[in-house]
């Protein structure tokens, strides 16, 4: 399964959707998660009151991160939050070690219940 994460660090969760100039691509598989890509974006927010919605910026970074069932973001506007879930991408809110937040991730669009579970140990079939 593929996972895009929001971080400046590189190890943690620390970055907001909107504010994120690059999302880390993840290949989750079960004990062994492995960082495939990087990709740089325009960043989403552009810090107007009102917040409209971006569509070319948003439309840029959904490009990106194609063929993610996830985005693991340490925060998300109510907006871009919808329209990831309208085409098929789970925002997950989370902070702190990507390798905890990436099995989160998982679990939450599979509900543990996969073989990929980290409870089972096994390959995850996505």
């Amino acid at each position: 399964m593929r996972i895009a994460v929001t971080s400046k660090s590189g190890t943690e969760v620390d970055q907001h959707f909107g504010h994120a100039r690059r999302f880390l691509i993840y290949d989750y598989r079960s004990h062994n998660p492995e960082q495939i890509s990087e990709v740089e974006v325009e960043k989403y927010c552009s810090f107007d009151p009102d917040h409209p919605f971006r569509h070319r910026q948003f439309d840029a970074i959904v490009d990106a991160i194609k063929g993610c069932k996830a985005v693991v973001t340490a925060q998300i506007g109510e907006l871009p939050k919808m329209e990831l879930e309208k085409i098929g991408i789970r925002p997950v809110i989370a902070s702190g070690p990507i390798l905890e937040a990436l099995k989160l991730a998982h679990d939450s669009i599979c509900g543990g219940q996969c073989k990929g579970s980290m409870r089972t140990g096994q390959d995850c079939p996505h």
